[in-house]
């Protein structure tokens, strides 16, 4: 998900049963539906039993005020524990979407569905990540070459 998207989300939004969350209103106001993990799931579920919130509210919130969270809060949230936990590397929202890509595409998913996942308009802004994936094509290639012996 996007930044803001995140900052964005309510709890009805998320389907728990489903693995699946309803993004309203993203990048040109348009909506689609997202897949996350089962374990995605489950941290989600930790996270409510400890942040209990109306399905109406905002999932995630400051923990003073309870307020939406800005785009900056989050910003600042991911490099704080990314910075425990990894030290120096800078982490950013962007770069955990760009992640996403990569490896979905590094472990054979269609261009089509990582478009669907990550919003983008016109399969363009997708391909960029087949060109940082240069090893993916010789093992593909491997994987598909006729045998003629």
């Amino acid at each position: 998900m996007r930044n803001r998207e995140i900052c964005n989300l309510r709890l009805v939004d998320v389907d728990l049963g489903s693995n699946r969350i309803t993004v309203k209103a993203g990048k040109n106001n348009k909506d689609r539906i997202i897949n996350i993990s089962a374990e995605c799931t489950l941290e989600l579920i930790e996270y409510l039993k400890k942040y209990p919130c109306n399905k109406e509210e905002y999932l995630f919130t400051t923990l003073v005020k309870n307020n939406q969270l800005s785009p900056g809060d989050l910003r600042k949230t991911l490099r704080t524990v990314a910075k425990r936990q990894l030290g120096k590397r800078r982490v950013y929202p962007h770069l955990v979407r760009h992640s996403l890509a990569t490896n979905l595409l590094n472990r054979g998913a269609s261009l089509i569905m990582i478009r669907d996942q990550l919003g983008h308009a016109f399969i363009e802004s997708t391909m960029v990540y087949v060109n940082s994936t240069a090893f993916r094509n010789r093992s593909e290639y491997e994987f598909f070459k006729p045998a003629y012996m």
